[in-house]
């Protein structure tokens, strides 16, 4: 199985917004019910940041950065995320994804990524760990989802590089 990490284009975004909806289904990926169409989503992410995973020809995963202010002292700072496709969890897809986002939001001047994670999600808070987020703290009943009052960790990666 070869893993090829690519810029996410306009014509992936079927498979990409297929996947997304795999993580609103588990509903612990994801406080959104429902999967944007593609010139909203197109709005919601940094352009300059987003990747998908192709095996065989087929996007099986895509990692992402949002803006987490809009104010000019944050401009280093965005919000990650991962998904991979339910079919693929398990086969180092999303590390190899986010490793690869660290890369491309270092070389962008990103100088600190933020990952918001419900409590329940072991798995993503894991794979961010692995690939070097730090818990910072437990947001507590940060949102509602489905009448459920949900727990968020938040994980901090600051960047290693000397960026100016």
């Amino acid at each position: 199985m070869s893993v090829v990490i690519r810029t996410l284009k306009e014509a992936d975004y079927e498979a990409v917004s297929r996947i997304y909806a795999e993580g609103i289904a588990t509903g612990i990926a994801t406080f959104e019910t429902e999967v944007l169409d593609w010139p909203d989503w197109n709005d919601k992410y940094i352009s300059s940041c987003r990747l998908v995973a192709i095996i065989a020809d087929k996007v099986v995963g895509f990692a992402v950065l949002s803006k987490v202010s809009n104010r000019e002292v944050y401009k280093g700072v965005a919000e990650v995320s991962v998904y991979v496709s339910n079919h693929h969890k398990g086969k180092g897809i999303g590390e190899d994804l986010l490793n690869q986002l660290i890369i491309e939001s270092e070389n962008k001047s990103f100088w600190t990524l933020q990952a918001s994670i419900f409590s329940d999600n072991r798995a993503s808070i894991n794979l961010h760990i692995k690939c070097g987020f730090k818990v910072v703290g437990i947001r507590e009943k940060i949102g509602k989802l489905h009448g459920k009052w949900y727990d968020n960790m938040l994980l901090e990666k600051r960047t290693n590089k000397s960026i100016l």
